[in-house]
């Protein structure tokens, strides 16, 4: 079974894409993890490796590849903003989490232990640029959601009723 799980950053994707992972018993595959080590390695900070991935398009087609490359060998969530877009052809079942901007900016302030208007400002960057290096390199609308199997909107639901709402949608339902 190949699950997708896409959204913004701080909608819940990384959370609930390991406890489905545990729930179902397979593999979990981050690429926003994967970019945030990558920026580290270059001892950058998510917002100048941003920047600098605006001019080396190679970053984000290689990550893009990879996680083709990972989907093709079965069983697993796959969490990243493009995954139900670029494995649609290959997923099971493609999740969106969303969430509004003031919501996963405290989220993910609380998470990184810094000040919502650094981190507020820090995801205007990113998504920005990632809304622009998308449309470019595949012409992909993040704002589009028709490809799509399920979508919650998690910012009013516990962590535990966005994990029971995609594990019974996914029972109910017969996967590859």
């Amino acid at each position: 079974m190949i699950l997708t799980i896409s959204g913004k950053h701080g909608s819940g994707k990384s959370v609930i894409g390991k406890k489905i992972a545990l729930a179902l018993d397979i593999k979990y595959y981050s690429t926003g993890q994967a970019f945030r080590d990558l920026a580290k390695e270059m001892n950058m900070s998510l917002e100048e490796f941003t920047q600098y991935v605006e001019n080396h398009p190679e970053i984000d087609q290689e990550l893009d590849k990879k996680i083709v490359e990972i989907a093709k060998k079965r069983d697993i969530i796959i969490d990243s903003q493009l995954s139900g877009h670029i494995l649609q052809n290959i997923a099971d079942f493609k999740i969106l989490l969303k969430c509004p901007l003031e919501t996963r900016v405290k989220r993910m302030a609380d998470r990184d232990q810094t000040s919502y208007d650094e981190k507020l400002k820090e995801t205007k960057v990113r998504e920005k640029s990632e809304q622009e290096r998308f449309k470019i390199l595949y012409d992909i609308d993040l704002e589009d959601n028709k490809t799509y199997d399920l979508i919650i909107e998690t910012e009013n639901l516990s962590i535990e009723e966005v994990l029971n709402k995609i594990l019974s949608v996914i029972s109910s339902i017969k996967l590859k």
